[in-house]
């Protein structure tokens, strides 16, 4: 967008003494005739910008004009380039990278060797992810209906909905906007949604609640679990609660209390660390486990 390109190019003479019109062309891969009408725009703007001709020639800022010689210091360019290294590792390109290169006159490189936080979104789903993140953006940003199949523990459901936000927490990817069907703003999972089109049809945006940043909701945690694992697992266990939710015993398990709201999941998650777990607490999941236990055994021809 031409916007973008003018601040691009503000941002680069308040940093350099000069810059050549092919630099500048070069830089944000336009034409020099296109550089030159910026340089106009922004002198009609009211930005004392002076050309020079020659072998020393080029563009630049008026001396006197400016106060500070930059907009960004080089601990500011750093964490800039973290959040949108970020982006990138999600979408899979080097979109983001390349503002950075065009807002930034240090070498990007040497500012990423020389930055000590690294962060990586990307996932095994990354390929199916990122897509769907820019049909999502791009209705987010044309205030356009979007429509997709999604799975839940009751099933899978079509929903028509209107798109505010992308959210990353509690470690995934979510749409947040306002559900036609139950004609409220929900939360979707982006893992979880099949079928994803963009309706491009236009929404009227509403008047946006607060946005949801509590432990993600699946119901009241009414179920109390008592636990002992094996301390081979503990790695896990510290991965899902936290060192602090272990309890060591003097046989050296670990006693877990914690609470679910999901009986199925509760039931799945014991059965995922196979006999390293001991549940002793509540009775009827106990007798639930034993059951599918069995139900196994069956499965498999085994008595």
């Amino acid at each position: 967008m031409k916007i973008d390109r003018l601040i691009g190019i503000l941002s680069i003479l308040l940093q350099q003494d000069k810059v050549t019109a092919p630099y500048l062309a070069e830089k944000f891969e336009v034409s020099r005739r296109t550089i030159n009408r910026d340089i106009e725009d922004l002198c009609k703007a009211g930005i004392p910008i002076v050309t020079t001709k020659g072998q020393n020639g080029g563009i630049s800022i008026m001396e006197g004009y400016r106060i500070e010689r930059t907009l960004l210091s080089s601990a500011d360019m750093k964490a800039i380039l973290t959040g949108l290294q970020t982006l990138d590792s999600v979408s899979g390109s080097n979109q983001y990278l390349q503002l950075m290169n065009k807002l930034s006159v240090e070498s990007t490189t040497n500012l990423a060797l020389n930055n000590s936080v690294l962060i990586n979104l990307s996932s095994w789903y990354k390929s199916s992810l990122a897509p769907k993140m820019e049909l999502i953006k791009n209705a987010i940003e044309q205030r356009e209906l979007i429509s997709f199949t999604y799975c839940s523990p009751r099933g899978e459901s079509v929903k028509r909905t209107e798109p505010y936000f992308l959210i990353f927490q509690w470690s995934s990817w979510y749409v947040w906007g306002y559900c036609l069907q139950n004609k409220d703003f929900r939360l979707y999972k982006l893992h979880r949604i099949l079928m994803l089109e963009n309706l491009h049809q236009e929404y009227e945006p509403r008047t946006l609640p607060e946005l949801p940043v509590q432990p993600e909701p699946f119901g009241p945690l009414s179920i109390k679990v008592t636990a002992l694992f094996d301390p081979c697992v503990k790695w896990r266990l510290i991965d899902e609660y936290g060192p602090d939710s272990l309890i060591p015993q003097e046989d050296g398990r670990l006693l877990l209390k914690f609470n679910f709201s999901n009986r199925e999941h509760v039931l799945n998650w014991l059965f995922s660390f196979g006999d390293k777990v001991e549940l002793l607490a509540p009775r009827d999941l106990q007798d639930d486990l034993v059951n599918g236990a069995k139900n196994i055994l069956h499965m498999y021809g085994q008595t």
